[in-house]
């Protein structure tokens, strides 16, 4: 008796978690731009910025 060959497949689940792993390209426009590392915070984590910029209004994108 011969057996089929074992193909493996991706369950829907994994699909559906490596398309939300794909990088974005994002087109912002602002006044300029500072690159930080965060830092370890309690639970949480914390990015200093410029005193100058206490109520403007920021976006921050995950780099990796």
């Amino acid at each position: 008796m011969s057996q089929a060959p074992k193909t493996s497949r991706v369950s829907p689940t994994s699909q559906t978690e490596a398309s939300n792993r794909r990088r974005a390209k994002f087109e912002v426009y602002g006044e300029e731009m500072i690159e930080k590392e965060v830092k370890q915070s309690g639970n949480s984590g914390r990015v200093y910025l410029p005193p100058e910029w206490v109520g403007k209004n920021v976006k921050i994108i995950r780099m990796d």
